[in-house]
């Protein structure tokens, strides 16, 4: 069954050399992040999420809201397993689709091609159902003859354009987004909306990160807000359709 269950969650930091640092560096990272402490062997670290506890079943669209530094990209970054608990439980059952950093993995020299055989492998699938979809992605980005070209021959929004295009060909049970993707251009963003709003829509459970109430009374069924990395509230929505 796909489920997210956070049970006591909490993701500490080790902040090295903090002795060396200044009075004032240590109020910033006090008042804007986690809470600062020392453990048992006096070693200074940051405490991202703090005894975090949601559950999150089938049909949920979730949006995290908080300032910056209040836990939400750490906590989108522990589920799609990037950081690991440093006590407490998180369960996450299901094929996750992270699109946090669609760049991730990508090569400047290699093609394309390469490029999306080797993000796609990063995404969970094999070489060959990236090759069973590679025709399909390299129709969908519009590249043409780029694709057999080195990405660092790429403009920045073409990069961007391949990414997001071989980022939303896995078939998610999880989306994890940090606001919502917008990439190209104009014509570009019009087929990328409906596929991203494809993929959210197929997808059973949706975790978005936002500073955008709209945003979220539109996507979400339920909001999640979060402070210094504390589960402050825990609301139902009712969602709108569309983005």
């Amino acid at each position: 069954m796909v489920k997210i269950v956070a049970e006591n969650l909490c993701i500490d930091f080790p902040v090295y050399n903090s002795n060396s640092r200044s009075m004032k560096n240590a109020v910033l990272r006090a008042t804007t992040g986690g809470a600062v402490a020392k453990d048992s062997a006096n070693r200074t670290f940051v405490r991202s999420l703090d005894k975090v506890n949601f559950s999150i079943k089938p049909g949920e669209r979730v949006g995290l809201m908080g300032h910056n530094g209040s836990g939400k990209t750490t906590l989108l970054r522990a589920l799609s397993g990037v950081y690991a608990p440093t006590s407490g439980n998180l369960t996450v059952q299901g094929r996750v689709v992270s699109l946090l950093d669609i760049s991730l993995g990508m090569d400047p020299d290699a093609t394309g091609y390469e490029n999306i055989m080797m993000r796609g492998i990063m995404m969970g699938l094999t070489p060959r159902q990236v090759q069973e979809r590679m025709d399909a992605i390299a129709e969908f980005t519009d590249l043409g003859e780029y694709l057999g070209m080195p990405l660092r021959s790429y403009s920045s929004g073409m990069q961007l354009r391949l990414a997001f295009t071989v980022s939303t060909s896995v078939e998610a049970d999880i989306v994890l987004m940090d606001e919502w993707l917008a990439v190209g251009d104009a014509d570009f963003q019009l087929k990328a909306a409906e596929r991203l709003n494809h993929l959210v829509g197929k997808a059973p459970i949706l975790v978005l990160a936002s500073h955008s109430i709209d945003l979220i009374r539109k996507v979400c069924t339920r909001v999640i807000e979060l402070n210094h990395g504390h589960l402050v509230s825990d609301q139902p929505l009712l969602a709108e359709v569309g983005v």
